[in-house]
């Protein structure tokens, strides 16, 4: 614009001196006309500009878009009105099959209650069914709520309720600075509770008998790099304390992301907690510590898991002298490895091994026998009952994605023990191990 404006002004001026029989009051006129000639085009050349449409468009496409985005922001505002605004909505289904050879039963297994049949690794957090919301608000406080009927840790601790996770987090001064309240799922070992994210149907003999099962309290959440750091002052498998209870326990989770392919981390609790099954007697001492791992790549995971443990006056066998109880003590491992045979096809072999002899054996909420899970002392042949088993169990397994919302299990398990402590329910005997099957499908979205 400028360019054409001191273009016109030379030409003009160099039109007027030649011509030297002008006065300089005509010349002055002539430029005052040119000035205003320029002036006009340029008011022209931008009213043009201002009509023209969007780079590469017609006329009526440029009416499109404009059309599109008032739309567009609309619904933003109806979102952000209702609340949508961040706001997430998942879920999951999972019917299982299960054959259990010593107990003689196979069958499906859909949102049974954990009372028909008590928690145990052929009664474990599958054939569930859950809803996942998740809220956070411009301040970045998040909200997350999950729903699983029968099957989640609400009724795992005892409460019949369909609350799975609760929880609240608050940034505190910065977003990688939080506090964390409510009611929330353990977060101990390698395997997740929920089934879309877990490998085999199955879990592990240190999740489904050394780890607990839920957390009510608060405490904080920190991301600090590659470290996430989780600490809580709560009630352990209890949302509220019983008359005359003030004591609860600490419990704490420690995260690290070495890389992109791998990382681990460790989780601990201390305090005073129930014995499952004995809630009305007095809470006593509980030390749990597990350490875990991970590496994926490629087409290979491989995960592992130690975990440590002592519940005092847990153990199966009292004292044979005075009759008082003994505490409960165990270690274990745990170790998983998959491969995937093509991006939908995948192997799975996980082996676990914990011991458990001393006292009769007894594990995280297990103080007594249990013919089922195979726990405890050999009691029919009248070996020494200060003797518990040792159990190991083998899974073997197979995952095929049918597509991006479903994937179809296979599993073949094997358990054993070095006693006899399994049931067999056909003839009342007892054995060293025992076999499953399962099958299941798991949809999401």
């Amino acid at each position: 614009m400028r360019a054409l404006h001191l273009t016109t002004l030379t030409l003009a001026l160099l039109a007027a001196f030649p011509a030297s029989a002008q006065t300089a009051a005509d010349v002055l006129k002539e430029l005052e006309a040119l000035k205003a000639k320029v002036s006009e085009l340029e008011k022209k050349l931008k009213a043009q500009e201002d009509k023209k449409p969007e780079w590469g468009m017609t006329p009526d496409q440029a009416k499109e878009l404009n059309r599109v985005t008032v739309k567009t922001e609309a619904l933003e505002d109806s979102r952000d009105a209702a609340g949508m605004k961040l706001f997430k909505v998942s879920g999951w289904a999972e019917p299982t099959y299960i054959f259990n050879r010593n107990q003689g039963r196979g069958g499906f297994q859909f949102l049974n209650t954990v009372a028909d049949g008590g928690y145990s690794y052929d009664n474990s957090y599958f054939g569930t069914v859950g809803i996942d919301f998740q809220k956070e608000t411009d301040s970045g406080t998040r909200y997350r709520l999950t729903l699983v009927p029968n099957r989640g840790t609400d009724s795992v601790i005892g409460n019949g309720g369909v609350v799975h996770e609760a929880t609240v987090s608050v940034p505190l001064g910065s977003l990688q600075t939080r506090l964390l309240a409510g009611h929330v799922p353990d977060w101990s070992g390698y395997e997740f509770l929920q089934p879309q994210l877990n490998k085999l149907i199955t879990h592990n003999l240190l999740f489904d008998y050394t780890l607990p099962t839920s957390y009510t309290g608060a405490g904080l959440e920190l991301t600090r790099g590659k470290w996430v750091s989780k600490v809580m002052l709560a009630n352990m498998n209890a949302s509220k304390n019983r008359e005359g209870e003030k004591a609860g326990v600490l419990t704490y989770r420690v995260d690290y992301a070495r890389g992109e392919f791998q990382g681990f981390g460790f989780a601990g609790v201390h305090g005073k907690a129930t014995h499952f099954g004995e809630e009305s007697a007095p809470k006593t001492r509980v030390d749990l510590f597990e350490v875990d791992g991970y590496f994926i790549r490629g087409d290979w995971t491989v995960q592992g898991q130690f975990s440590i443990g002592r519940h005092k006056e847990a153990a199966i066998t009292p004292d044979p002298d005075t009759g008082a109880r003994r505490d409960a003590t165990w270690y274990g491992l745990s170790a998983l490895a998959a491969y995937k045979f093509n991006p939908r096809f995948e192997g799975i072999m996980r082996v676990d091994h914990i011991w458990n002899q001393k006292n009769g054996g007894g594990l995280l909420g297990y103080n007594s026998a249990d013919g089922l899970s195979g726990l405890g002392p050999d009691t029919a042949t009248g070996a020494d009952p200060n003797q518990g088993a040792n159990r190991m169990a083998i899974s073997m397994g197979l995952s095929y994605l049918w597509d991006m919302n479903t994937t179809f299990k296979v599993e073949y398990r094997l358990d054993r023990a070095t006693l006899p402590v399994f049931d067999v329910v056909s003839n009342g005997t007892t054995k060293k191990s025992n076999q499953l099957f399962g099958a299941s499908v798991v949809v999401q979205f």
